[in-house]
Formats: C-alpha cells, structure tokens, sequence
C-alpha cells in the first residue's frame, strides 16, 4: 500500500476516506494483478480494523476474513467474506451492536457483504452440516481482534477437515462434476464463466481444499500462473464492467482483452483456455489420485480385518500388461519397470492407445516421463507409430482424456508441430462447440464408429485429426489445411497415394454437405462437380463419413437426419456417375411423387391452395432420410381440417386419432427422437408471390422454418389436369404452444395471395409490439451470385444471414420486386444462422445474365441490410 493510501485510512476511518482510497488503487495502472489485489486486501483490512477498534469491541472478539478475501485475493468487485467471531463471554446485545457496527458502513458504500456473527463451536457445527462453509474456513485469516481466538478456530477447522477428508473429500468432488455439468467446460467456452465452469477458479480452490486434507497434492507446475491469469482476468472483466460478474461476455472481450495488453479477443480467449486446461488437467490427476488414495485405505482396512490385526503385510497393486512398455496399475496405464523411453521412440504413440484401447487414463508420471525422455520420431515415421496413432484416434470417447494428457506435457505438439497453431483456438461460430483442436480430436471420436463403413478407417481417422488443421493459418482453411494435412500424413509415413486422399479429404470436408443443402441435386452440373473433385468411389466414401463426422462433432444445430438423407442422396448420384452410369434421381419435376401429384391435381381442380400437414420421427444420429410416415390428408378450399396435436418434447404431432402408418421405425433405445416438428406441404397453381406470401404466413403464425424447398411440376396429361403447379415442401416447428390449424394457414395463405392480407404490415406491428432482445451484432447478410457451373438451367443466388421471423418473406418479396422467378430453392438454418440457396431465372425462364444477376443479389443483401 503507498504511503499516500496508509495516510487516507489513518486520517479517517469511515466509508468516504476508504473509497476514496479504494478508488485511486483501482485506477492505478502500475501494479496490476497480484500487487493490486494484495494492496486492496491490506487497505480493506486496515479499514476494517480501524471500524473495529473505534465500535470499543468486548474481549473475546474477532473479525475474521474468509474465502477468497481470506485468500488476500479481492479484486475490484469481490464480496467481502467477513466472521465475526466471539468465544460466548460477550452479552448477545454487546456483540450485535459491534456487528451493525462493521456492517453497516460496508453496506452504505455499496459493496457487497457475505457475513456470519458465531462462537468457534458454532463456526465448526457450520462447517461439519455445510461443505461449501467448511472450505471458506479453510482460508480464515484474522483481521482484527483477538487474534488467538481466530487462530485456534483455524486450526480446529484444519483438523476437522483432515479427519473427515475421506467422506468431504468425494462429496466436494462430486460438487465440481455438477458445477461442471451446469457451467461447462471453461477451455472451451465463448463466454466463459471465470469462476464456476470446468477449469475455473473454483477448481483452484477445491484444489488447495485437497491440498490442505493433506490426503493428496496437486501438480504444482503451471498451477499458481493458471490461477494467477484466471484472477487477471476478472479483475479487468470487473474494472470493464463496473460489475462483480464472472461471465466474460462477447462485448466486453475486447475492452478486456487491451486492459491486460492482448491484441484481441481471441487472444484474450486463448490466454484463458490456457490456463484453465491447466487447471482442469491438474483436477483430473489430482481426483484419481484422491480416489486411489480411498481406494488404498479402504483395502488396508478390510484386509487387516480378514487377517485380524494391524499387520497384515502389504496390498501390492496388480501390475497387468497391455503393450510392450506398458501395464495397467492402480486403475492407470502407467510404464512398465522395463520401459526404456530413451531407447523406443515409439512408446509415447504405443502407450496413449493402449490407455485409449484399455478406456483408461494415462498416467501423469508416465506422460511426464515419456515428455522428459523420449526421442523424437525419424522421419517418415516407422510403420508402428502410425499404426498407434491410427489405433488411439480409433478408440472413441477415451481417446479424448489420453490427449489431453498427451497435449498438456507437449507431447501433440512434438508429434504435430501444427497443431500449435490451432491449440486453445476458439471459434466464432455459436454452432461450434469446441475449440479448434478439440474439435478435431471429437471429429475423430466421433469418425471411430463409422469405421465400419469406409475401406480405409486409418485414412478417415487421419483426415478427421487434420480436417480443420487450417484454421489456424491465413486464408481459407480448406485450402491451407490441405497442404498442412499433405505435408503431416507424410511425414507420418503415410505413401504418396493415401497422402493425397487425406489431402483431398480435408480439402473438400465441406463439399458434401453444402453441395447437398445449398444446391439442386437435381441439375447435372451439380453432381458433375463433385465427382470431379473427389475423383473416386473410395474417397467418396471416406468423404461421407468424415461430413457426418464432422457435423456431429460441430453441435447439435450441425446436423439431422434430414441433411444426412439430402447428403446420402447426394453421394448416391456421385457414386452413379463415378460409375460411368447415369445418377439415380428421385421423381422428375414432370413426374411428381404420388403425395405430391395427389396436391398439385387438387390444387390444379380448384384454382386455389392446398395443404397437408406431414410427420416424421427422426433421430439426430440417423444417417437415413427414411422416417415413418403419419396418416394425413390434404386441406382442400372448404375441405375438412384434421386436427393436430401440440408438438410433444423430443417428437412430432401426427393428425389426432390416425394411427402411425405401416412400416414405422422404432427409435433406437437411448437415442431422443429429434423435434423436428411437422412437414408442410403447399400446392398451389403456379403464380407471383407465391414465396414471400407463404412465407410470412408461416412467420405470422409464430412457425419457425427449419428447412424449405420449393419447386414448380408440370402435371402430365393423363392425369386428366395440365398446368403448373408449385409445390413448396416446409420443415417447420411451432416457437412456442401447439401448431396452428391447416385450415387457418391455408386461409391465411389465399388472403395474402389476393392482397386482402397485408403480411407485411402485420409482420412489422408484432415486431414493434414485442421487440426482440439486443444481443451482440451479428454479422450482416451477406448476398452472393454462384460462380457460372453451379447450375444449368437457372442461376444460384446464396443468402447468408442472421435467422430471424419473417427473413424468407422478406427475400421473396425483395426477389418479387427484383423481377425474377425462383424456379426452386433450397433453405435451411443452422444455429442462429439463414443458409439458403435460390435458383432464379427471368420471366422467360432464363438464367439471368452476369450483370443483371450481379444488381439483384445486391438489391437484395440491401433489403436484408435494411
């Protein structure tokens, strides 16, 4: 503390000399982190002892600091933790009257008080009924007062908490797993919560609990600069905000980010992911060994009882092989007393998979051992190596703990000098759910149970590990991660043949899926395209594993089985003609299916709309588009409208009282059904508008559209009605309640088409009704025209933009204004984010020429702008 602090809290003892002090600490910008949250400790205890002194406090009292103010670890906006503590001599009102004392002054400055008034042998029957009271004790420190008085309670309590370290000690541990399971994975976070998630400073607390039991240690290395970066953080998060908040959200990461002398967000994100790997990897060693510890006693204890006496010789563990070099003990795979790591370079690779293979963790020693002794690989890499590396991404799930092990002792990086670039690299995008790297490790979690589907499972295991490798490269990451993935699959050894399979895997991971949901699958051009980048049915093959892989590893948003059956029809029509055969297609435009044909003949005979609400039960983890089919009719002009039950968690409606038709699929045990909502099929004779009034029907409805296609069918002759028909195919589900009546949408729908319904204007009285919550700005849309190829007949405008109610009405409407037709299109959403393709031509049925398609997508991303 300066001198200039010591002479504020000597001159005036009440709350303005303090803040006023607290304040110019706070400000100063030469003695951040540690100094600063020390300085501020001091100054509070030195205010708080001088309110001490000046109440005349009762012998027998102390004030005691507690949790992290006991710590000495207060940063700008932490509670204060405060016990007042009395040994029973003192009269109940003397000791009131000392406590409104001090609390009350803290109260009017505003900060925020955790406090408790209690006798020793109360402060320990708190502590022995309550876990989370018992670890802020752990860290009492007197501040004021009898200072004897607050040192036996902390030796008491000390005791206490060896002595019941065996029954506190799984009980705080299962603590952490459900903190972690409700705040999530701090390494990995886009909005981290500093304090609560997996890897955060409630960790590093629990960590010096475990510590104090005196039953366990945790690793030391890294661990004080873990905790140290983490408290950096939130102090500068808190001097950001003006608020005691934990939460490092997206708009306050750049500010935090300067604050700390970081050049951007991601490079304060990478700063915290660091550390907190750090402190959740250190976790993990230290509960197994907590574990182990338990486990050892209890054995002792139930041998010496078969045996009857305390001596009973020792319980050696087992030492069980599982490689060459490697055993299982104690409930780890840990090196054998033979292993010579100087002398087998390969033994690192051999070790992780037989832990991965084996569902166990690698141990902490091992892993150190083999950091701090093995010789690095000959290039290429021997046979072997490459085998084991195949072998632990083939592992599943275990696979991910051994890596981790593995990337914390920098053996990943020894292996792959490339990954350094993706390390703790965060991703943008709220459909990702992990970190660069971590992402690819689930990827190839995920690739190891398609195995079964591919030829060559070690090359869709290596392009899984490679796929997003260019992420952390300039330009795009499908490109540059190609000529990573060339270089590292041969310097693993892989020959020149499987290398530039794996090249062209990472190359083209995303082909298939925005092929499939972003283009017509119908037009040649299409599938003419694909073939020529993948150049074969077996990388076609390995191709269409590593998408859904991929997908699967992204999020929940990424995929369903909706993309897997348009992907798996796509890849049907590739391997068609990679064959040398014509690609199998579903009905022609001018042969529509039988459910289709039956709405476009009504629709045709009538003159006006016909719907038909649809049901399938999907599951996310499906790779088939086939589903069960409900009973359901069509909505007819005056027809008769079927009922529909509200949409049940996890499945679809289906027309009330209509069993589920023949041939439904039972969902797999343990697998959710996706709520997927309803399909909605409209038929209606060919005309302008059609789009846009749709559309905002659906949004005025409150139905939210998880994927659309629309196209136009010619009905043949013989089917005794010619014309055109659209038929627009809807995925929707309802935001909130029960789905609304086909009756009612279809009287919506003839309304808006013949302009007796204004859906615009009623669109924007609810927007301005109930506006939508601010959250951080998304990117703007983003119009572009598909290079010349993409189609034949028509040309492809791609929208990008933020899903909201109402943006399909408004791109038909700006498409409507722009003079064109939209042959077909294609929509779908993925997370928060519009991904939608139309194929649009002129009145004449022409696709449009390079200028003129050029000045309607820009009018349009101006709409969308707008």
């Amino acid at each position: 503390m300066t001198s200039t602090d010591s002479q504020a809290t000597t001159e005036d003892s009440g709350p303005g000399g303090y803040a006023a002090a607290r304040l110019r600490l706070l400000r100063e910008e030469t003695r951040p982190g540690p100094p600063r949250r020390a300085a501020l400790a001091r100054l509070t205890d030195d205010w708080l002892a001088a309110l001490h002194a000046a109440a005349s406090p009762p012998p027998g009292t102390a004030l005691v600091a507690v949790g992290g103010y006991g710590r000495g670890e207060l940063s700008p906006r932490s509670d204060l933790d405060l016990l007042l503590l009395h040994d029973g001599t003192a009269s109940p009102a003397a000791v009131a009257a000392l406590a409104d004392r001090l609390w009350y002054p803290v109260w009017d400055l505003g900060l925020a008080l955790d406090h408790s008034v209690r006798t020793p042998a109360e402060a320990r029957a708190t502590a022995a009924a309550d876990l989370k009271a018992h670890l802020g004790l752990l860290d009492a420190r007197p501040v004021a007062g009898d200072r004897a008085l607050a040192a036996d309670l902390r030796t008491a309590v000390l005791a206490d908490w060896r002595d019941r370290a065996p029954a506190r000690l799984p009980a705080l541990h299962e603590l952490c797993r459900e903190r972690a399971e409700r705040h999530g994975e701090l390494p990995h976070l886009l909005e981290p919560d500093l304090k609560e998630a997996r890897g955060g400073l409630r960790d590093a607390t629990a960590l010096r609990a475990v510590a104090a039991s005196w039953l366990a240690d945790a690793p030391r290395d890294g661990l004080d600069d873990a905790r140290r970066a983490l408290l950096d953080v939130r102090d500068a998060l808190h001097l950001a905000t003006g608020r005691a908040t934990d939460r490092l959200a997206l708009q306050e990461q750049d500010q935090v980010a300067r604050a700390l002398g970081l050049p951007d967000a991601d490079a304060l994100l990478r700063h915290v992911y660091e550390a907190a790997r750090t402190l959740a990897y250190a976790s993990d060693v230290t509960w197994r060994e907590v574990h182990r510890v338990l486990r050892a006693r209890s054995a002792r204890t139930r041998l010496r009882g078969l045996l009857g006496g305390p001596r009973g010789g020792r319980n050696r563990p087992e030492r069980t092989p599982l490689a060459e070099g490697v055993v299982e003990m104690d409930g780890e795979a840990v090196l054998a007393r033979t292993a010579r790591p100087e002398r087998d370079p390969v033994l690192p690779l051999r070790a992780a998979a037989a832990a991965a293979q084996a569902g166990l963790p690698l141990s902490r020693h091992a892993v150190r051992r083999l950091a701090a002794t093995a010789r690095p690989l000959p290039v290429p890499w021997p046979a072997e190596a490459r085998e084991q590396l195949v072998t632990l991404l083939g592992a599943g799930e275990p696979a991910v703990a051994v890596w981790e092990a593995l990337e914390a002792e920098g053996l990943v990086t020894r292996l792959i000098p490339e990954w350094e670039r993706v390390r703790c690299l965060p991703q943008r995008n709220p459909v990702h759910t992990w970190t660069v790297d971590r992402h690819l490790v689930e990827t190839a979690v995920r690739a190891s149970s398609l195995t079964r589907r591919v030829g060559r499972p070690d090359l869709l295991l290596a392009a899984a590990l490679l796929h997003d490798i260019g992420k952390g490269a300039p330009g795009d990451h499908s490109h540059a991660g190609e000529e990573i993935a060339r270089a590292v699959a041969a310097r693993a050894g892989f020959d020149p043949a499987d290398t530039a399979v794996i090249a062209t895997l990472v190359r083209h991971h995303l082909l298939l899926v925005e092929t499939a949901t972003r283009r017509d699958l119908d037009d040649p051009a299409t599938v003419a395209s694909v073939a020529r980048a993948v150049g074969g049915a077996a990388t076609l093959e390995l191709l269409h594993a590593l998408t859904e892989a991929d997908a699967l590893a992204t999020g929940p948003a990424a995929w369903s089985a909706w993309r897997a059956s348009l992907v798996a029809d796509l890849v049907a029509r590739v391997a068609a003609a990679l064959a040398g055969g014509a690609p199998p297609r579903p009905a022609d435009p001018a042969a529509p299916g039988a459910r289709e044909e039956r709405l476009a003949v009504e629709a045709l005979r009538t003159g006006e709309p016909v719907l038909a609400l649809h049901t399938r039960a999907e599951t996310a983890a499906s790779g088939s588009g086939e589903g069960p089919l409900s009973a359901w009719e069509p909505v007819p002009a005056g027809g008769p409208v079927p009922a529909v039950e509200p949409v049940p968690a996890g499945g679809s409606p289906r027309a009330a009282g209509e069993p589920a038709a023949r041939g439904t699929r039972s969902v797999a045990p343990g697998v959710d059904p996706e709520p997927v909502g309803v399909e909605l099929l409209i038929a209606l004779p060919d005309q302008p508008g059609v789009l846009p009034a749709a559309a905002g029907v659906l949004a005025l409805h409150r139905l939210t559209v998880r994927s659309a296609d629309l196209r136009a069918v010619d009905l043949p002759d013989a089917l005794g009605a010619t014309g055109s028909v659209l038929v627009l195919n809807w995925r929707v589900a309802a935001q909130y309640g029960s789905l609304p009546q086909p009756g009612r949408l279809r009287a919506d729908l003839v309304r808006a088409l013949d302009g007796s319904l204004d859906v615009a204007a009623r669109l924007a009285e609810r927007d301005a009704a109930h506006p939508g919550r601010r959250g951080v700005p998304a990117p703007p849309p983003r119009v572009t025209v598909a290079p010349a190829g993409a189609a034949v007949r028509a040309t492809v405008l791609e929208v990008r933009a933020q899903d909201a109610p109402g943006l399909l009405h408004r791109i038909g409407r700006a498409l409507e204004d722009a003079g064109v037709r939209v042959r077909s299109a294609h929509v779908s959403t993925l997370g928060a984010n519009a991904v939608d393709a139309f194929y649009v031509t002129s009145g004449e049925g022409a696709p449009l020429p390079g200028e003129e398609a050029v000045s309607v997508a820009r009018k349009l991303e101006e709409t969308l702008r707008g």
